[in-house]
């Protein structure tokens, strides 16, 4: 048994309180909070100001939660809460294919929920009307930033404050349940969130979770978590790329666009899974994780 002795610094409410459930209400505060700065810029300043504004802010953002500025007791841990770290080449390279293939996989799921049961076309675009906005390009510039916002921020709150405060303490499984199930309930508050997209979304949670843990990195889950939203916003939340008019397969019966869904659903799961654990050995090689050498100053 310890005990508390002179010299050890009093415990405030906040450090009293249970590590996981701390890292749960950083990660909800980092995301909830970044995430919604986007917005109010467009509605207060417009698309033309606005955007570069935003673009500044997430700079910024990143700077402070990777651990530099201010409070200087914190820059250690905000450091490792992001995952600050270098990857390798062939980090790089693999990263970059499972952060692909996972933005292909989710959006082939939802072609094959919705060859399945009808498009809910109205639930879908409720809340992104960019009618306002009187250019496509500008439409467009508003989806990329908007993309961009949301992979950021919520990589770094999610799959970062969350989840590596969990792992490094409980393992990577519980965390990446904890922070893909929190993700989700997050998600579940928009009106697209029917009862067919709550597998989709936690199972992204997932595959982010597991491209974070595997490259010790949230640059490849924060490229493919834009690139995943880019689809979305422009597709199938705005219309401005399209819209989605194919029938459910109890109409038109299994045609060639359904077996290509499936196909692709398939093979880019599949390639996503085994560039994670290609990552997770890059990572976990003696190589990556040996310390730099040192330099002789003499």
């Amino acid at each position: 048994m310890t005990t508390k002795t002179a010299r050890d610094p009093p415990r405030g409410r906040w450090d009293s309180l249970p590590a996981s459930l701390r890292a749960i209400i950083n990660g909800l505060l980092i995301t909830l909070f970044a995430a919604n700065v986007w917005t109010p810029l467009i509605v207060g300043l417009g698309v033309p100001l606005g955007a570069p504004v935003e673009v500044g802010f997430l700079a910024l953002f990143l700077w402070w939660a990777s651990g530099g500025g201010p409070p200087l007791a914190t820059q250690t841990a905000r450091g490792a809460a992001f995952r600050k770290g270098a990857l390798s080449p062939a980090g790089w390279a693999r990263g970059l294919v499972a952060a692909l293939s996972f933005a292909v996989t989710v959006h082939a799921a939802i072609v094959l929920l919705f060859r399945l049961v009808p498009f809910p076309t109205d639930a879908f675009q409720r809340g992104y009307d960019l009618s306002f906005i009187p250019s496509l390009p500008l439409k467009w510039l508003v989806v990329v930033i908007s993309a961009g916002s949301a992979g950021i921020c919520e990589e770094t709150g999610f799959r970062g404050y969350m989840q590596q405060p969990i792992e490094r303490r409980h393992g990577p499984a519980l965390a990446i349940l904890v922070s893909s199930i929190f993700f989700m309930l997050l998600h579940l508050t928009k009106g697209w969130a029917t009862v067919g997209m709550i597998p989709i979304v936690l199972g992204a949670g997932v595959l982010l979770g597991l491209l974070a843990w595997s490259s010790e990195s949230l640059i490849p889950g924060m490229i493919g978590h834009v690139t995943m939203d880019v689809g979305l916003f422009a597709y199938w939340w705005t219309g401005i790329a399209g819209d989605f008019t194919a029938r459910p397969i109890a109409e038109t019966g299994v045609d060639m666009p359904f077996l290509i869904a499936c196909a692709a659903f398939a093979t880019s799961l599949l390639v996503t899974l085994f560039m994670i654990w290609r990552l997770r050995q890059v990572t976990r090689s003696p190589a990556a994780q040996a310390p730099p050498p040192s330099v002789s100053t003499s």
